[in-house]
């Protein structure tokens, strides 16, 4: 530009790449601040799961004990924790699904590179909600399955 005209006056000079980084800042803090709620929500979420179902595996010692003492293997009593913990959460993904179904022409705009019902995205998203509650629904599970009928049958 100086060969061009050396009068002519030049100030912020950046490459196109930097402009649109900086254009882009904003959503992209607002990525991160969502991102990072959410990983939050679902730390929370499978926090809340663990605490509930570990009370409930606790409460349940007697029941537990004296389904194994009448054959029942140490497989069916943790299937049954597993299955019990895992169909509120089919339920509300089921649900989940409808309202993002139903919601996607709200967030549209704020949408980049992705389609508003993506099924790549709802998939990974389905997959990681399931597999965070079967991880959060496991421990409990294992400990109920690993319960002695006679020492559960004494515990009251």
């Amino acid at each position: 530009m100086e060969s061009i005209d050396p009068n002519l006056p030049l100030f912020q000079v950046r490459t196109q790449v930097d402009q649109i980084s900086q254009a882009m800042q904003q959503e992209r803090l607002f990525a991160n601040l969502l991102v990072s709620f959410g990983l939050l929500a679902l730390f929370l979420a499978c926090l809340g799961l663990y605490g509930t179902l570990a009370y409930s595996v606790t409460d349940r010692i007697p029941e537990i004990g004296l389904r194994m003492a009448l054959g029942a293997q140490r497989s069916d009593v943790s299937g049954m924790i597993l299955k019990e913990s895992l169909t509120p959460v089919g339920l509300g993904l089921a649900v989940g699904l409808g309202a993002a179904a139903l919601s996607t022409r709200l967030i549209e705009s704020m949408l980049f590179g992705v389609e508003p019902n993506d099924p790549l995205t709802l998939a990974a998203a389905v997959i990681l909600l399931t597999a965070s509650a079967a991880i959060a629904a496991w421990l409990p599970a294992r400990r109920a399955a690993r319960v002695d009928p006679m020492t559960a049958l004494r515990y009251e």
